[in-house]
């Protein structure tokens, strides 16, 4: 008889089974205290900018990960981001936290899919050991190795003597030498360059930063390779080849040791090298004038050197290989499962085939392994994230998510909630913020911020279970079963845009008309082709206004007022109110504080340790002068006379109150303030950095400026990102009266509300990738729903049932 050992008495360590949360401020956090269950999956709710990203990212999940960095060394930590304590109370029984976010990859041209995952290098490793012919180790089936080989002389120490022996070096690497791993080419338009019939004395060049007079110019002027009186026209061969792609050669001009270089190489190292997406807009401009891109002739796109592409497992290339949609690529994986059993291989395609298993299970089947990172969208680089922590071995993890379900269509929401589900049942503490009922449905505990947004929010609404808060009559309780009804009468159009044979991406041939005048909603799971036949196939010669979720370009003293031109007549409304210049109003020009240059904080480099930053003690975080801040806009009976740093400080809804005061009534500012507040942004800060927005808040700052349009199309990319259930019927109003004042209005988008809502449907499938590309239905929402035969129609009509409660 086997004796049992007498149960463990229970431990001090069994009852850390929440993370304390006491006193959160951050933001616009009001003092929240609560209590959060360990290992169980919590949502967190609310309008936007009601608090969820302050307190699940700038409280929980940054407390977390400045106290892991704080136990690695001060050498280690100066290379790490400076992280400030976040403003709480007390936080207790915090696990490491690993955000997942909607952040989009970079956009390096040499980054793909492949090799921002493991899959790039397990596919490298598999091709060096079984490809024939074997053309060397992982790096020769690399785009970004590149081949070299170098020789000479490597000293030796024997004893006393040192010894000089001769040494080669080579590694075979798969990089493309012409195209240098980039699978295009570029083709420079030298009319586009410079004015052949100019001297350069009389600065013939059409480059920016290329003005006359200018240190670039001066540098070709004196080169002495050729006249600089003359026409360019008139050079001799030589003399234009000098010009346009003379090697480096030191020079002396005015006394100073230069280094002078062709025209075409100084161009492709100054700004063809760069990333598109990175280029000031001018220079962008520029480049898509001057420059044609073209597929690389030597390796037809692949980035790969003859001996890698020539290099097959079963007939098929790397390159191949690479190209293949994943499911695609999975089940040739799998064949060679079956085939090589033995110890050297058999892990290593485990482990890629499992790999590729995670994307198709978290619905990324349809991209391809060469598919350029910064293509991919905030959610799918999301759930490209997500794949490196399905398999992991970790528990007793603070996984957090930011909107995980974003871009992903109704059918693939059910997926992404088990997954979510899957890393809580492995003994995983699970955060999400998200306003989809599907997956605020499946939630253990639910966390409701409000009542509204800004200074109206940032505090506690409900803390308990789903049913609870379908009970609890706060703002989300009351929408969380709302649904949109069909429209009775859709709009009927007054003409349409023709798009035929359009092809781009996965596309096969489409041929659709898109009716002007009314509201299309193009509808499709992710990787049906929904933004290829938008974005890729209008035609041309359209007046199309494209506002999506991407970055918006500036620095970080960029902000909503800047963007918007909304500065512009406060300072004017300023300097007319007190007889000054407009300038002293700017925060990056006369105004500034002298201390921080108007950037409101100080930047404190402190060598082997981590960066500070401090709010500037001259200013107090204000931006500008002490003499400026003197000067101020309105009255005391109307609310108080403010400077320039107060009006900074308001929000949209308060600035819109304060521009409209008869006392300091700015129309031209009150208009801006409208539109900003229509679109939902009301809660803003005016002068907040751009770079806290979300992808959401972009897109609809971006909409409030072409608000003023009566004509043309206006194409927007899934505009209910980071919408409140609450706020999608305002949504629904705005995109009704942009459609009444003239324009027509396209919307890529997955939510049904939006669907039910439009005057006509054009559904894109069956599926994704190389199963999409097609056409499936066209028609208004109500015959999609009488018909349910595709997978949008099924969903919308369990939607308008009712089908989200769980």
């Amino acid at each position: 008889m086997t004796a049992h050992a007498p149960s463990p008495r229970p431990l001090a360590s069994d009852a850390h089974d929440v993370i304390r949360v006491r006193g959160a401020r951050e933001n616009n956090l009001r003092g929240i205290s609560l209590d959060l269950p360990k290992r169980r999956l919590t949502v967190f709710t609310g309008v936007s900018g009601s608090g969820k990203s302050s307190l699940v990212f700038g409280t929980i999940a940054a407390e977390s990960q400045r106290m892991i960095n704080e136990t690695y060394s001060s050498f280690v930590q100066g290379f790490m981001p400076s992280l400030s304590r976040p403003d709480v109370d007390d936080l207790q029984g915090l696990t490491t936290a690993i955000i997942v976010d909607q952040e989009r990859m970079g956009a390096n041209v040499r980054s793909t899919v492949g090799t921002v995952t493991d899959a790039g290098a397990y596919l490298r490793t598999l091709f060096s050991a079984l490809a024939a012919p074997h053309v060397g180790g992982p790096g020769a089936y690399s785009f970004n190795v590149p081949s070299v080989t170098a020789s000479g002389a490597m000293t030796v120490q024997k004893g006393a003597r040192t010894i000089a022996e001769k040494t080669t070096f080579s590694r075979v690497g798969g990089m493309c030498p012409r195209c240098e791993g980039m699978g295009e080419v570029s083709d420079v338009d030298l009319a586009e360059l410079y004015d052949e019939d100019k001297s350069l004395d009389e600065g013939p060049f059409t480059i920016p930063n290329y003005a006359a007079g200018g240190w670039y110019v001066k540098i070709f002027a004196s080169s002495g390779f050729f006249p600089s009186d003359k026409p360019i026209r008139t050079f001799t061969t030589r003399q234009l080849h000098d010009f346009l792609y003379k090697e480096p050669t030191k020079v002396r001009i005015d006394g100073v040791n230069m280094t002078y270089e062709g025209l075409i190489p100084k161009i492709q190292k100054s700004m063809l090298s760069k990333d598109r997406d990175s280029m000031q807009p001018h220079v962008r401009a520029f480049v898509d004038r001057a420059v044609k891109f073209i597929v690389c002739p030597d390796c037809d796109g692949t980035r790969l050197a003859e001996h890698a592409r020539s290099s097959r497992i079963d007939g098929l290339s790397i390159a191949d290989a690479t190209a293949l949609q994943i499911t695609d690529l999975a089940a040739w994986v799998e064949s060679l499962r079956a085939l090589h059993t033995g110890p050297t291989v058999s892990p290593l395609l485990t482990n890629l085939s499992a790999l590729l298993d995670s994307f198709v299970r978290i619905g990324l089947g349809y991209l391809s392994l060469d598919r350029p990172s910064g293509t991919l969208s905030g959610g799918e680089a999301q759930r490209t994230k997500m794949i490196r922590h399905l398999g992991s071995a970790l528990t007793d993890i603070t996984y957090v998510f930011d909107e995980p379900t974003i871009g992903l269509h109704p059918h693939d929401i059910a997926t992404m909630n088990q997954l979510l589900l899957a890393l809580r049942d492995k003994g995983n503490t699970v955060l999400v913020v998200e306003h989809k009922p599907e997956t605020i449905a499946i939630a253990d505990h639910v966390v409701d911020l409000g009542p509204r947004a800004g200074s109206h929010g940032g505090q506690l609404q409900y803390e308990g279970d789903v049913v609870g808060l379908r009970a609890s009559g706060t703002l989300t309780g009351r929408h969380l079963d709302q649904r949109v009804t069909l429209k009775e009468q859709p709009r009927r159009a007054t003409g349409a845009l023709e798009i035929r044979g359009a092809d781009q991406h996965n596309l096969r041939a489409v041929d659709v008309d898109i009716p002007l005048g009314v509201l299309t909603v193009i509808t499709g799971v992710a990787g049906s082709g929904k933004s290829s036949l938008i974005h890729g196939s209008l035609p041309r010669d359209a007046d199309v206004t494209v506002v999506d979720q991407g970055a918006i370009r500036g620095s970080r003293r960029s902000n909503p007022a800047t963007y918007t031109g909304l500065l512009d007549p406060i300072r004017k409304a300023f300097a007319k109110a007190n007889g000054v210049k407009p300038g002293l109003f700017s925060n990056n020009s006369e105004g500034a504080c002298p201390v921080c240059r108007g950037a409101r904080v100080i930047y404190t480099e402190l060598g082997f340790m981590e960066t500070v930053s401090t709010v500037c003690e001259e200013c107090q975080g204000r931006r500008f002068q002490a003499a400026v801040l003197e000067y101020t806009l309105g009255s005391p009976e109307e609310g108080g006379a403010k400077s320039i740093a107060d009006v900074l400080e308001m929000s949209v809804e308060q600035a819109l109150a304060f521009f409209t005061a008869r006392s300091s009534r700015v129309p031209a500012a009150a208009t801006v303030l409208g539109r900003l507040d229509e679109v939902g942004l009301g809660y803003l800060t005016i002068g907040q950095p751009l770079t806290t927005l979300s992808g959401g808040e972009r897109q609809r700052l971006k909409l409030a400026t072409h608000m003023g349009a009566t004509s043309g199309i206006l194409v927007l990319d899934e505009p209910t990102n980071g919408l409140h259930l609450a706020d999608v019927g305002t949504l629904l109003a705005l995109l009704d009266r942009l459609v009444e004042s003239g324009m027509t209005v396209i919307v890529i988008e997955h939510h049904q509300a939006v669907m039910a809502h439009a005057d006509w449907l054009v559904d894109l499938g069956p599926g994704a990738g190389v199963d999409g590309g097609r056409v499936v239905f066209e028609g208004t929402p109500a015959q999609l729903v009488a018909e349910a035969s595709t997978l949008t129609g099924e969903h919308l009509a369990r939607y308008l049932r009712g089908g989200a409660r769980g």
